[in-house]
């Protein structure tokens, strides 16, 4: 397939495309479609299996009811959809505009832990330019939140930019951190095959409190001190920061349009996320929302690398 022309216009999928998985955290099987959707949809979720309440949620910052482990959505009949972010970090990650999200239950598919195979559905099954002008958020001025010792912060900058600092007692992890421009191809080459992790100790705690239920090492790498006990190992040496990387552009993508600016994460996760993006629209100082000029786009995700480039991503 050829690379998609990066455009300042927005664009939606070209057909639907189904996926089957496990859910993470429920362990049941959950069944996702993706949908065209029109241009100044923007990204919505659609529950098939709910009856007698609204089963639509927008992809949106400030209906994020739960960040325990995931993110998770509500709308205001309190349908709720959990581990949102891998889906979003891919649809942000090739440039996705709008599209209509099907689930059959309360969970979002696990597939691998990480966005990889979402994003190889989504190239495959193509994308289409549509005749509304992209918007983006432009940071102008810089907002930063803290929670114990996690931190999180966006500032000004000429593209989308993550950067991000981990620091784990165990050996297999260690201190990790990495630094990118998440412009053009670079999601799908650098970030959207990093899995999800955890530390065998916490796995057996949360099966105890009833998540993690649909996890295994088909979908999660875990450790144990200095061990990795998945057989082949990381698929990159810092795949653990780069992961927490592909879960800050997927929770900033509930933002509702592209962010031209950096992210720098300290140890943190979806809560500390969402509560940077609750603070940055507290400050209409501090953003401005505007169409997308010709060469803002190359600043912001969305050219998606030829079939035979992906062949180099593990």
């Amino acid at each position: 397939m050829r690379p998609q022309v990066q455009t300042h216009l927005q664009t939606t999928i070209r057909r639907p495309i189904t996926l089957t998985g496990i859910g993470l955290h429920r362990g049941r099987t959950a069944r996702m479609t993706l949908l065209p959707a029109a241009a100044e949809t923007g990204i919505w979720f659609k529950r098939v299996d709910v009856v007698g309440a609204d089963p639509l949620i927008p992809a949106a910052y400030d209906h994020v009811t739960d960040t325990q482990l995931c993110t998770l959505l509500s709308n205001r009949d309190g349908v709720t959809i959990s581990t949102v972010e891998h889906i979003m970090a891919a649809l942000a990650g090739l440039g996705l505009s709008n599209v209509m999200i099907e689930v059959d239950g309360p969970e979002v598919p696990i597939m691998d832990g990480s966005s990889k195979v979402f994003v190889d559905a989504i190239i495959d099954a193509g994308m289409t330019v549509q005749t509304a002008p992209r918007r983006i958020i432009r940071i102008l001025d810089r907002v930063e939140v803290q929670v114990g010792g996690a931190s999180a912060a966006l500032s000004p900058a000429s593209a989308f930019e993550v950067a991000f600092e981990i620091d784990f007692p165990d050996a297999a992890i260690g201190y990790q951190a990495r630094s990118m421009k998440v412009a053009n191809g670079a999601f799908v080459e650098h970030l959207a095959n990093c899995r999800t992790f955890g530390r065998a100790y916490e796995v057996d705690a949360m099966r105890a409190r009833g998540l993690a239920l649909g996890g295994s090492l088909d979908n999660a790498i875990v450790v144990d001190g200095a061990r990795v006990l998945n057989v082949d190992g990381f698929r990159h040496p810092d795949e653990c920061v780069r992961h927490k990387m592909l879960d800050a552009v997927g929770d900033l993508a509930l933002a509702g349009a592209p962010i031209l600016g950096r992210y720098d994460g300290v140890r943190s996760g979806h809560g500390v996320t969402n509560q940077l993006l609750r603070t940055l629209f507290d400050r209409p100082d501090a953003w401005r929302m505007e169409e997308c000029g010709p060469m803002d786009v190359y600043g912001l995700p969305g050219l998606v690398p030829q079939r035979d480039e992906l062949r180099r991503i593990a």
